[in-house]
């Protein structure tokens, strides 16, 4: 018997993207009320024999969300503001540039600007281990921050629902419950393998992490905190994998708990209408991947 598939998968533009075995599908609320669904292919690099190795398959898991979730939301905006065609997926190139540049602010706010801070008070005379302990607090307290403030923002309020409404979906069809908008709305907004529930999980892995590095001199320490990154990634993978695999262990609660308490933040309550965008993305990633499986070997992909 094959193994259960853990789908999952992100808000999107007026919309909900979700990840299956061999795709992904993305379903968009249209300005003229219809559903569009789109198929967005996983790449290659993504999936294969190490996609099973711990570890490994936490860097790859990493980069792939960033990749398809960028293809996604490009593609989702087009749609929701009715752009015409946009069946023309994003260039590499673009896609490219702006994951660097949405990663090297990410760094620089949450890694960068942590360690700034904490070498300033360790020139006060505070000691190593309270220097990370320190950068640590302050990671953690820049990260809630953020989510925080931008969890605030009208335009992403719509997000934060659809947010919702995919996690609802996501654990309707976990649980083997019908995917309709009753059955689904009485399922939890907040779910222990969210996005949101990996990035606390790297915050959090870092303080332990970093504090096994010296702090001196500078530029080793600026170089860990940009080189470890995808290790406190896999790491963190890990944990979450793990976590969503035993609901029930006590330390797992422990552990899923502040995990599920952000989510307050980073979800809404869905209407109706943005729970039936879900479905029709979770309906479409299984749809495909049973076209996927139907298909014989070395048939077409």
């Amino acid at each position: 018997m094959p193994r259960r598939f853990n789908y999952g998968g992100q808000a999107v533009v007026e919309g909900v993207m979700i990840r299956g075995r061999t795709s992904a599908a993305l379903a968009v609320r249209r300005p003229d009320n219809s559903i569009e669904t789109r198929e967005l292919k996983i790449p290659g690099w993504a999936g294969g024999r190490f996609r099973t190795v711990p570890l490994i398959r936490g860097v790859l898991v990493f980069a792939e969300t960033l990749v398809v979730g960028m293809q996604a939301l490009t593609m989702s905006a087009s749609l929701a503001m009715d752009e015409g065609d946009s069946s023309e997926p994003t260039s590499p190139v673009t896609i490219a540039l702006t994951l660097l540049v949405a990663i090297l602010v990410g760094i620089g706010l949450f890694f960068m600007l942590p360690l700034f801070a904490s070498k300033w008070l360790e020139a006060g005379g505070i000691s190593d281990f309270g220097a990370n302990v320190a950068e640590g607090a302050l990671r953690l307290g820049a990260f809630i921050a953020y989510i925080y403030l931008i969890a605030r923002l009208k335009d992403v309020q719509r997000v934060l629902a659809y947010h919702g409404a995919e996690h609802m979906a996501v654990a309707a069809h976990e649980a083997g419950a019908e995917l309709d908008i009753a059955s689904v709305r009485r399922f939890p907004r907040a779910h222990p393998r969210c996005g949101t529930a990996f990035l606390l999980t790297v915050m959090v892995v870092s303080i332990v992490v970093f504090m096994f590095v010296p702090r001196d001199p500078l530029p080793l320490v600026v170089a860990s905190r940009i080189l470890l990154v995808p290790v406190i990634a896999a790491i963190s993978y890990e944990i979450i994998r793990f976590a969503g695999s035993h609901p029930k262990n006590r330390w797992v609660r422990v552990i899923t708990g502040p995990n599920l308490l952000l989510q307050e933040l980073t979800t809404r309550e869905p209407d109706d209408a943005q729970i039936e965008v879900a479905i029709c993305a979770m309906n479409a990633a299984i749809a495909q991947d049973n076209l996927a499986q139907a298909q014989p070997a070395g048939g077409e992909n």
